[in-house]
Parts: structure tokens; sequence; C-alpha cells
């Protein structure tokens, strides 16, 4: 029979494909449009770097479209293929952003300490917690004669549990990329690199960018909401 409950995964994957092909779309569109600095995204990350006294962090090259990240293990400043070589707004505006968390690790900023000690337990929860919810619906979740629930039912707590520190991890990161684009934009703006008419698309696309993982937030709430709903009435049926 059809689980009902399956609707919650339904609206939580069309929130993420909405962002993402919002992501995308104002990515191409500001990417036609060249920034009169005639800089490429290595060159304005560099140029932020250097300006803001860091000198420990390189600008490095990774393949892919938007798979842009600051590696703090080697210290680098990854831009991919879509913002390395790039002169648009939209490349100088993902560098910039990229640069803002080099700025938060520098200053210890306070939630991205907290979700970097998260990850570990987050990707436990995200690779074990559903699993285990499903094994122990499988094997019962009610509650033995002695009113102990079953072992089943422990499983679905520990993975319900587990899961939730994954969503707590989707939820930190939302003022990590949030700040770290208010830092890039403010260096951007600081160091001349894109003027008053040039900036607010630059606000656009990281906007865009910020929303994916507003949408990936609400996409793990409402899977955490369904195992919630499939435990709580498989243990009514088994009253």
């Amino acid at each position: 029979m059809f689980d009902v409950t399956y609707i919650l995964v339904i609206i939580g994957a069309v929130i993420c494909m909405i962002a993402s092909a919002r992501v995308n779309s104002t990515y191409s569109k500001y990417a036609r449009i060249q920034s009169s600095a005639g800089m490429t995204g290595a060159q304005a990350a560099q140029c932020i770097l250097e300006r803001s006294g860091v000198t420990d962090v390189s600008v490095g090259h990774v393949s892919g479209n938007l798979t842009d990240h600051f590696d703090p293990s080697k210290m680098v400043v990854n831009l991919s293929d879509a913002t390395y070589a790039s002169t648009s707004v939209a490349a100088i505006g993902v560098a910039a952003h990229e640069c803002g968390h080099v700025m938060q690790h520098h200053t210890g900023y306070a939630p991205l300490a907290f979700r970097a000690a998260l990850v570990p337990i987050a990707n436990i929860g995200s690779n074990m917690g559903l699993p285990m919810v499903i094994l122990g619906l499988i094997l019962g979740v009610g509650y033995t004669n002695s009113g102990a629930l079953t072992f089943g039912g422990i499983l679905c707590d520990i993975g319900i549990a587990l899961f939730c520190f994954g969503v707590l991890f989707q939820l930190v990161t939302l003022p990590v990329e949030f700040d770290a684009s208010s830092r890039g934009l403010k260096m951007l703006e600081q160091y001349n690199i894109l003027n008053q008419n040039e900036l607010p698309y630059s606000r656009a696309v990281l906007h865009a960018a910020a929303m994916t993982y507003v949408a990936a937030a609400a996409s793990s709430i409402l899977q955490m909401l369904r195992l919630l709903l499939l435990v709580s009435g498989g243990r009514r049926r088994s009253d």
C-alpha cells in the first residue's frame, strides 16, 4: 500500500529541485555579465586574501561546476571550472564567498567550529539513522509484555537520535553560509573589486546559492518528521 508519509519525502525533493534549478539559472544569468575590473575569480580571491592580510591560504583549481569550497585542512580556496578563470560578476561573487569562509576560519567563527565538530557524528547519523529505523520497523516497534521497548523499538529510537544530528548539521550550516556571503560581499565592496552597480548581481547569485542550503535543511526536517510518524504509527498499531 502507498505510504502517505512519502508525501513528505516528495515535498522535500521538490523543494531541493527548485532551489537547485534557481541557483543554476541565476548563476548562468550573471555569468554573462563581465566585471568592470576584469578580474578572474582566482584573481579576486587572491586579492581579497592579500588585502585581508591572509598569507597562509592559497587559491587552487578544482574540476566541476560550482564545486567551489575552502579546504581548511590544506588551507586552500578551491575554485571550480565555472569560477576560476571567469571574469563574470557571478564567478567573483562565488570566489568572495569562499574567502568569507577563510575569514570565518581565521577569526574563530563559533558556528563554523561547531559545524566542524558535528561532522563525524552527522555523517554517522546521515548514513546509519535511516537504515536503523527501517530495520527497527521491520522487527517491530511495540512493547514487550513487561512494558519494555522491543529491540526494534530501541533501534528506531537510536536511529532517529542519530538522524537528528544530521538535521542539526544542516541547520548549523545556514548561519555559516549566510555569514560567509555577507563577509564576501563586504570585502568586494571594501576592496573595490566590484562597483555599486555590480554588487547586487553577485548578491543575487549568493542568495540563490544560500537557498539550496535552506532547501536541504527543510528536506532533512521533513525526512525526520516522516521517521517520527512511521515509528509512532507503528507503536499505535502494536498497542
